[in-house]
This record gives structure tokens, sequence and C-alpha cells, in this order.
């Protein structure tokens, strides 16, 4: 779905204050110290929680491999300021015909400072620009307040609440649904300054 500009480890995302670029084997230190986190883990259907040793491996090289194969784009965030560490990640898998389905999590000392909203404008911007996908999905705990400001604040409708499956919470969860067509990203847009440009490895300062 993604095309070869995406399926490189150099493919990389600048916003106002965010490098969103490929995990790599030395952000797993980073990334299980977030995902260790159970105000991280009770809001994701995937992010087991204790956090099993290996789990952010994997997780990188499952990333990776989806990167890879253009059949998803997941990214982590890291401060312009300090690109070394990572503060959590976004992704967008393509799971059926014309839908990618947003997923993000954040490490909790930097909630709250409006990364997440800048993380997932910043991917669904990519999303929609790089791939002919009709609408982008996604959902949230119906008492995870801030994860549905921040994907109202980015553009996405409500579309009504159910049960939902989440292996590592152990069944279904309740949760709200939320989706964002084409047409009311372009519609969107159309009225906003880019914020977002792509560039690669040889352009990081």
């Amino acid at each position: 779905m993604f095309p070869d500009l995406a399926r490189d480890d150099v493919f990389r995302l600048e916003t106002g204050r965010l490098w969103l670029r490929w995990p790599r084997a030395a952000d797993a230190a980073a990334i299980e110290r977030y995902c260790s986190r159970w105000e991280v883990a009770e809001h994701t259907a995937r992010i087991p929680h204790p956090y099993p040793p290996g789990s952010a491996e994997r997780f990188i090289f499952a990333a990776r491999e989806g990167n890879a194969t253009g059949r998803d784009l997941t990214l982590v965030l890291t401060p312009l300021r300090d690109m070394r560490e990572a503060i959590g990640a976004v992704s967008l898998e393509g799971r059926a015909q014309g839908r990618l389905t947003l997923g993000y999590a954040v490490a909790p000392e930097h909630w709250g400072k409006g990364f997440a909203t800048e993380a997932v404008e910043a991917i669904i911007d990519s999303g929609f620009s790089l791939t002919d996908a009709v609408e982008i999905v996604a959902s949230s705990h119906v008492n995870n307040t801030a994860s549905r400001r921040v994907l109202e604040k980015s553009g996405f409708a409500f579309v009504g609440s159910g049960l939902e499956g989440a292996p590592a919470r152990g069944g279904l969860v309740p949760c709200d649904r939320f989706a964002l067509s084409r047409a009311a990203w372009s519609a969107r847009r159309g009225g906003l300054v880019a914020h977002t440009t792509v560039t690669d490895l040889h352009e990081v300062p």
C-alpha cells in the first residue's frame, strides 16, 4: 500500500517539534520504559502488562518488516532537540482495501504537550498523500478522553461505540470509533498551512 519512498529506513517526517522515523534496535530500551507503564498499556489493545522481556525488540522487528513491505507505516517519535530518545510511536496499518487503521502511544511524561496530536496529524497527512486510501479509522477506550481529544483535534469524526477485540486486555473492551475520510481530510487541509515535510537521514542536521 505504501510506496517505495516509505519502504526505506531513511524515511522521515519532520513536524514543528518532532522527527518521526523508523524504529531501530537502539530504541528498545526507551520503548520498553514507556510500554511497561500501566497507564500506557491499559488503553491499548496489544501492549501486555506486565510487559514481557523482549517485547520491545519484537515490536521493532515487526514494525520494520511491515514498513519494508509497504503494508504498514510505523514510526517512533523523537524530539527535534534530542533525536536519540524515542518518546512514543504512531502507526497506520493497511488491513482492509482502501482503509488504514491509526494507532499511537506516547510516554506519560510527555502527555499534555500536544505531541500525540502533532504526530497523528503528520502521519495521516502522509497516509493520504502517499496512498490511495479513502478512509483512516481509529478507536479509543470509552474512558480515554485524552485520546478522543487527539482524534477530534486531528479531524476525526465520531461514528459510534461498540466492543472491540483487545488481546492484551483479555477479550472485548468498549470503544468509541472514529473515521476520517479523504474528502474531509482534503477539505480540512485546504484551510491549513502545510506543517509536515518528508526528509531522509542525509538531511538530518
